[in-house]
């Protein structure tokens, strides 16, 4: 792996950047009455694109905003001109990566099954984004934001249209817990930014379409897994290379599953709530293969997971699959609108480092410097940031955050009596036997069963 490949600047990307934080900066204040510090986000916008086949319409709808007069239309022009900047950093930043670890090209055949959606309740939704962009971040209310439970509560029924009114409803409720937008001290200008965009770019007729799925039968090789946990909610995402019966060429693929919980289940305990879902937790702590027949998956690389469909398989320890398998795996395709540097997790193998644990864990791979982000690294497992600076070998997920390459380690080799020693994340996927792993998971198991108790006797009252 060419570490000093991450951290060379990529030509044009502090542009495409630059241009996207200054019109996220205009939304601040709204585009009701537009200020000449406003004006300029906008106008960079659009000559950022003007090379581009939507130059026409976001100059337009920048000359319109810049006027306050900028109707919906043209506030899609703009999201659209703000998500097509961040899928070209994307795009760069992810052939960066593929140039740093050798990866081979794949094939982008995506295909999208577009489906009709009730018009007017897309047209609902785009009128409540388009009021927030007028208003901006500082002129929120809670009359405003809730304006979008009823066209939430209208979604919802309808499955095509669930995504776009999962996506409102959340960034409602962000938005509701954040106001008066004119008191708050700091305001997450990217992030309200991107929730925008994406929900205001889902109004559009056919871009809620699903991926198109299709069958695969083959051996999966876990590498690991990323946890992700809120309030009251978690979600387990096994990355894994697949390699395919026919003999083709093997592929970087994803199994996801998750779970509603309590805010008391932390920790270990996390695994209880996802384990009964996906039997792919348990080869995982294992260190097992998984043999699929016919598995569902979608074009993006996403497995659809069936337990009927997978048996567990031979030992596969993940560490061999990542020196033998890794290297020449191909990964599927980004959904256009999933093209953002945020999305950005590659499986990667890095060794023969030394560690710089001074200001944060750094990893010094022949003078190239990698941040390591110990922040993502789980509670529910053994891996933890001293097991991080102790290593000598390190798979995890190259992501790209704040300007950098970042790596979230997945799991470590050390030396422990001059035995190679591998930690994993997700070692107590399955289970466990560590003193530590069985407290967090009896924890759980207690503060599970008496929630149980006092939901029986809330519903038999």
């Amino acid at each position: 792996m060419r570490v000093d490949l991450l951290t060379d600047p990529v030509d044009g990307l502090a542009e495409a950047l630059d241009a996207v934080d200054g019109f996220d900066r205009a939304l601040v204040a709204g585009l009701l009455r537009p200020q000449p510090g406003q004006t300029e986000g906008l106008t960079g916008l659009a000559a950022a694109v003007a090379a581009s086949p939507l130059a026409t319409r976001v100059a337009e709808a920048a000359e319109k905003a810049s006027a306050g007069a900028a109707g919906e239309d043209h506030f899609v022009a703009l999201a659209a001109a703000r998500t097509a900047l961040l899928g070209s950093a994307h795009d760069a930043l992810t052939e960066r990566v593929r140039e740093a670890v050798g990866r081979p090209y794949g094939d982008d055949d995506r295909t999208r099954a577009g489906a009709g959606q009730p018009v007017n309740l897309l047209l609902a939704a785009r009128s409540w984004l388009s009021n927030l962009a007028r208003s901006g971040w500082q002129g929120i209310d809670h009359e405003l934001v809730g304006g979008a439970a009823p066209v939430v509560s209208a979604m919802l029924p309808d499955p095509a249209l669930r995504r776009l009114a999962a996506l409102l409803d959340g960034f409602a409720a962000e938005l509701a817990a954040s106001c008066p937008g004119a008191t708050l001290e700091r305001i997450p200008v990217r992030r309200w930014a991107d929730l925008w965009a994406r929900a205001l770019l889902l109004t559009v007729p056919g871009a809620l379409g699903t991926p198109a799925v299709t069958e695969v039968s083959g051996r999966l090789l876990p590498l690991g897994v990323d946890v992700q946990e809120h309030a009251t909610a978690v979600q387990a995402q096994v990355h894994a290379v697949f390699e395919p019966a026919d003999g083709g060429p093997a592929r970087l693929v994803r199994a996801s599953v998750s779970a509603p919980k309590p805010d008391s289940v932390v920790g270990a305990g996390l695994w209880q709530l996802l384990r009964p879902h996906m039997s792919l937790l348990a080869a995982l702590g294992e260190g097992r293969a998984m043999d699929l027949d016919a598995m569902p998956v979608t074009g993006e690389g996403d497995l659809l997971w069936d337990d009927a469909r997978a048996r567990a398989g031979e030992d596969a320890e993940p560490f061999t699959t990542a020196r033998v398998a890794l290297p020449t795996a191909v990964a599927f395709p980004t959904a256009p609108l999933d093209r953002h540097p945020a999305r950005i997790a590659a499986p990667v193998l890095v060794e023969g480092y030394a560690v710089d644990d001074t200001e944060g864990l750094v990893l010094d791979v022949a003078g190239c410097r990698v941040r390591v982000d110990a922040d993502r690294v789980p509670a529910a497992g053994p891996l933890t940031p001293e097991a991080v600076a102790a290593s000598s070998a390190c798979l995890g997920l190259l992501r790209w955050d704040a300007g950098e390459f970042l790596l979230q380690p997945l799991a470590v080799e050390r030396t422990v009596r001059k035995k190679a020693v591998a930690v994993h994340a997700g070692a107590w996927a399955g289970g466990t036997t560590d003193k530590a792993g069985v407290r967090a998971e009896k924890a759980a198991t207690d503060a599970v069963t008496v929630l149980r108790e006092r939901a029986g006797r809330l519903l038999r009252t």
